[in-house]
């Protein structure tokens, strides 16, 4: 399990634009929004990013970067990207289920196409959305074992405003006995 002011494992993927992202050398002033989809099979997901591809300029405004990974090979992120009209929110592709793992990610099998007609990859990780700070420790984190109610990304840039406003601490730290 991932605890909140530790280091998040490392994170290394390429991009649709060609570029590499390495969260280790990320230079956001605030940290790094790492959304984990799962993947162009998932209409939800489309949904869910073009949310975030539309609230990216807001998280930019407040120093933090944006970024959308899933386990699909580059032509299916390709795809998403395509399907999102993604210009502001980076989209990686070819995350490793075992790094997906170190995340704290679910994992799903294949049930087949989906209702959108695009088959699922034989295994991909579930939905997670991260907030990590500059130093890479986890700020925020939540995860889902299912495609459905997942965390907004409004309430995320409201609640970024209070945190920066109250200096706000990640909370959820405590690891001691109880």
């Amino acid at each position: 399990m991932l605890i909140p002011r530790q280091k998040t494992p490392s994170l290394t993927v390429e991009t649709v634009t060609g570029e590499t992202f390495d969260l280790a050398s990320e230079g956001s002033e605030r940290g790094t929004v790492v959304c984990f989809y799962r993947g162009l099979h998932c209409p939800i997901c489309a949904n869910y990013l073009t949310e975030l591809e539309k609230r990216t300029p807001e998280f930019a405004e407040r120093g933090v970067g944006t970024i959308a990974i899933s386990s699909d090979d580059r032509e299916r992120g390709q795809g998403m990207a395509d399907k999102i009209e993604a210009k502001n929110l980076r989209v990686g592709y070819g995350l490793d289920l075992t790094k997906a793992r170190e995340w704290g990610l679910y994992i799903s099998t294949s049930r087949g196409k989906t209702s959108i007609g695009i088959e699922e990859p034989a295994l991909f990780a579930e939905p997670g959305l991260f907030m990590v700070s500059p130093d890479q420790s986890l700020y925020y984190g939540s995860v889902q074992t299912m495609p459905f109610v997942r965390p907004h990304f409004s309430e995320l840039v409201s609640a970024l405003d209070f945190a920066i406003e109250r200096n706000y601490p990640a909370r959820g730290e405590y690891t001691g006995a109880v």
